[in-house]
């Protein structure tokens, strides 16, 4: 897309706006080999737009959304099978975004999706203990000692894992509504967990992944990510 020269050195940290306007009428600045004037537009994905001699670089652009992931959705941009993915949900997000962790096909809620690479490492690598909060809908014969198990857990399938936070929401009848808080994202590991302690899983939706909550964003819509969540993101 054409721009103004001096908003294009403007956003690129070069100057001001008005600093770059000086800089265009002493001649420091071409495009595409030849000398700018005041006024001048270009298109930074196709001129070869200079300072100095020296090529401009913009700073990358990346895009940050929060999915609410249907169940039946696999978190893929591609299945071989044929089955829905996410990537047919966030069409419409602006170019090609990649889901961050994983949220199995039978599950549903919050899933971030983004171009930056950085932030995505970030955010899944366990050293950084970025809490993942699920509620989960479960039966079982022994709902509290299942719980008590839970909480002490602190290997799956004889790997080493951080023993999850358990919250009792609701009992209901033979089952009930708990929250569980992991670090991980270990294959359905939610799943296997409550599986082990005699559990099993009705419906299971992840409602935040540190500071990005779903709230009230409605199954199978996207938003983008808040400058604050997008901040601790980049922190990571």
């Amino acid at each position: 897309m054409r721009q103004r020269l001096q908003k294009l050195i403007s956003g690129a940290g070069l100057a001001s706006r008005r600093a770059a306007e000086e800089m265009i009428r002493a001649g420091r600045v071409t495009v595409n080999g030849a000398p700018a004037s005041l006024g001048d537009s270009a298109d930074p994905d196709r001129d070869d737009i200079r300072v100095d001699g020296q090529a401009l670089r913009l700073p990358v652009r990346h895009r940050y959304i929060v999915l609410h992931k249907p169940r039946g959705y696999v978190t893929t941009l591609h299945d071989e099978r044929g089955r829905p993915t996410v990537a047919e949900l966030t069409a419409d997000a602006g170019g090609r975004l990649y889901p961050v962790g994983r949220l199995d096909m039978d599950s549903e809620g919050l899933l971030i999706l983004t171009d930056d690479g950085d932030a995505a490492n970030a955010l899944m690598h366990p050293s950084h203990q970025v809490d993942k909060v699920y509620t989960v809908f479960v039966q079982g014969e022994d709902i509290h000692g299942a719980m008590d198990a839970l909480r002490a857990m602190d290997r799956l399938d004889g790997e080493p894992i951080a023993r999850p936070a358990v919250t009792l929401i609701e009992r209901k009848g033979g089952g009930a509504e708990l929250q569980i808080v992991i670090h991980e994202g270990k294959n359905r590991q939610v799943r296997r967990m409550c599986a082990a302690c005699g559990l099993h899983v009705r419906r299971l939706i992840r409602v935040a992944e540190g500071p990005v909550t779903l709230g009230q964003l409605p199954v199978g819509k996207w938003r983008t990510m808040t400058a604050d969540e997008i901040s601790y993101l980049r922190n990571l």
